[in-house]
């Protein structure tokens, strides 16, 4: 395999390896990190026997996310305020057809997934990444992680179980998040408390993160009332030059507010029964570089 064949075999496949790095870290530049490991390591090696070079490649990546979701864990740093995963642009376009495979990813990506994904462990973490959002065989996972089949079910199991107790419930339906968000946007904007007040489910949640560095909740705040009362307060204080605009993060529809040009908070919405479940924002500004260029 000549290096101009290596590279565009990498290339093709970096969507790939992209999508299970940041599902394992949730932060796109570790995410971006580990995948130009993965370059160094395959435009280094001997290709020669590779007979699946997708799967090669997902396997190494795979061994580097886990490696480098170790080093954080050991390092113990201390975040200050919730955590939330670096907004990630998706747009699956034409390369998923598929409803249900969007579905799959989307759900796979979404913010309330990540987060909970943060609590399992790297190999628990890995198998849930693999086997659910990209559909690979417990065999296939097993040989990837140097794991029995038998182990990589228990593994699967204790994830999902894990998974399925902690996600919030929430609709996909991307043109109901994106009606809500646009009227949750004018309510907030005009300082209506009782329109907002209506869109909001009574336990709904908001999270809001910030790591110390700008405005922003240090609590996850709770109950209708006290979240709408936050964003009619933050709504009057405003943003300098404010804009926004509408982009896919995640799998779903969010809010990008702009500061002059300049990214100041992204918004999304968990959506359910007509009513908002959970608000995100994030406010790290080292979590909203990569959008400047959107």
């Amino acid at each position: 395999m000549t290096t101009d064949t290596a590279t565009d075999v990498f290339e093709e496949h970096r969507p790939v390896l992209l999508g299970v790095a940041y599902r394992m870290l949730g932060r796109l530049a570790d995410a971006e990190d580990v995948v130009q490991e993965a370059w160094l390591r395959w435009s280094g090696s001997d290709r020669a026997d590779v007979r699946e070079p997708r799967g090669y490649l997902v396997r190494v990546t795979t061994r580097l996310a886990i490696d480098r979701l170790r080093q954080i864990k050991s390092r113990g740093e201390t975040y200050v305020g919730p955590w939330l995963p670096e907004p990630y642009v998706t747009d699956f376009g034409d390369t998923v057809p598929d409803t249900a495979e969007r579905a799959v990813l989307a759900d796979s990506v979404s913010l309330a997934v990540l987060v909970v994904l943060e609590s399992l462990s790297p190999l628990e973490r890995a198998v849930f990444v693999l086997r659910e959002a990209f559909g690979y065989p417990y065999a296939e996972i097993g040989a990837m992680l140097d794991r029995s089949e038998s182990a990589v079910r228990q593994l699967a199991g204790r994830a999902r179980r894990h998974v399925d107790e902690r996600r919030p419930r929430y609709d996909v339906d991307p043109a109901q998040r994106r009606d809500l968000t646009e009227r949750f946007l004018a309510a907030a904007a005009d300082g209506d408390l009782e329109g907002l007040m209506s869109l909001l489910a009574p336990d709904v949640r908001l999270v809001g993160d910030s790591g110390g560095k700008s405005r922003a909740p240090l609590r996850v705040l709770e109950s209708a009332d006290k979240v709408a009362r936050f964003l009619v307060g933050a709504a009057r204080k405003g943003i300098p030059d404010f804009s926004y605009r509408f982009l896919e993060v995640n799998g779903g529809p969010a809010l990008l507010a702009l500061s002059g040009d300049k990214p100041d908070s992204v918004f999304q919405l968990d959506v359910a029964d007509g009513r908002i479940q959970s608000v995100y924002i994030v406010r790290n500004p080292d979590k909203l570089r990569a959008l400047a260029a959107v």
